[in-house]
C-alpha cells in the first residue's frame, strides 16, 4: 500500500509578478495586479481542498512603498476595494484573515477595512489566511526584538517558542512550504524565521492548477531538517 503523500500544513506564497506579466501583453501594470487578485479564490479554495491549514500571501512589502507612486496608491486602493468586496466571500467559504504585517503608512480607511474584515472572520473554522501586506521580515524580527527588550525579558527564558509569539505569525505553524511565482529566484524578505526550513517552489505563473504541482512536488520531497533520513541513519 503507498503511504499518503505529505500535505503542508502552512503554505506561504509570494505573489510576484503580475505588473510585469501585464506589461508583456502590452496592458498597463495595475491589470496584472487586478488578474492577481482574481486568481486568489481559486487558489485559496484548491489549498483548503488539499487539506491545507495555513496559508500566507505576500501582496505587498515594505520595499514596494518605493515603486512609483501610482503603482503604490493603485495596490493600496484594490488592497482595500477587495477587502470590502470579499469579506462576504471569506465568510461563506469560512476563511479567517489575519493581517500579517505593519499598519504604519496605511491611510485610515484601508486600516478599517483590514480590521474590519479581521474581526469579522475571526471565528471561521476553515483555512487560516495571512494577508502579508506592508510587510518585511527584517523589519518583522527588529519590532519582535524591541518588544522583548520593552518588557525586559530575561534572556535566560527566551526560547523559539517564546519569540514565535512576538511575530505577526503568532500561531501559525512554521511555513512548511514556499512557492514563488514569477520565475525568480529569491526569498524577497519573506517570513525569514518562519520559512528557516520550508521547502521551496519556483514557477513562472501561478493558477489552482499550479497548486497542485506544487504539492505534489512537496509530498515527494524528504524533509530532515538538518537530520539523516531514515535509510541514512540506517547505514
Amino acid at each position: 500500500m503507498e503511504t499518503a503523500a505529505a500535505v503542508p500544513r502552512h503554505v506561504a506564497i509570494i505573489m510576484d509578478g503580475n505588473g510585469r506579466w501585464a506589461e508583456q501583453r502590452g496592458l498597463p501594470r495595475m491589470e496584472g495586479h487586478r488578474a492577481g487578485v482574481r486568481n486568489v479564490n481559486p487558489i485559496i479554495r484548491s489549498l483548503y481542498d488539499h487539506g491545507v491549514e495555513y496559508a500566507t500571501l505576500y501582496t505587498f512589502s515594505t520595499e514596494n512603498w518605493s515603486r512609483p507612486d501610482e503603482e503604490v496608491n493603485g495596490l493600496l486602493e484594490l488592497l482595500r476595494d477587495t477587502l470590502k468586496k470579499e469579506t462576504r466571500t471569506m465568510m461563506r467559504e469560512n476563511v479567517s484573515i489575519r493581517h500579517v504585517g505593519s499598519e504604519e503608512g496605511l491611510d485610515a480607511s484601508l486600516v478599517r477595512a483590514m480590521r474590519r474584515t479581521v474581526r469579522v472572520t475571526r471565528n471561521n473554522t476553515g483555512l487560516q489566511l495571512g494577508l502579508a501586506f506592508n510587510y518585511g521580515g527584517r523589519k518583522e524580527i527588529l519590532r519582535a526584538v524591541k518588544k522583548l527588550l520593552e518588557e525586559k525579558t530575561d534572556p535566560a527564558t527566551l526560547d523559539e517558542a517564546m519569540f514565535d509569539n512576538y511575530l505577526y505569525t503568532a500561531g501559525f505553524p512554521n511555513a512548511d512550504l514556499v512557492i514563488r511565482t514569477s520565475g525568480e529566484y529569491r526569498t524577497s524578505n519573506f517570513l525569514i524565521w518562519q520559512a528557516a526550513y520550508a521547502e521551496y517552489y519556483f514557477t513562472p505563473d501561478f493558477d489552482a492548477a499550479e497548486v497542485d504541482r506544487a504539492l505534489q512536488a512537496y509530498g515527494k520531497r524528504k524533509r530532515r531538517f538538518g537530520g539523516l533520513g531514515p535509510r541514512e541513519e540506517e547505514c
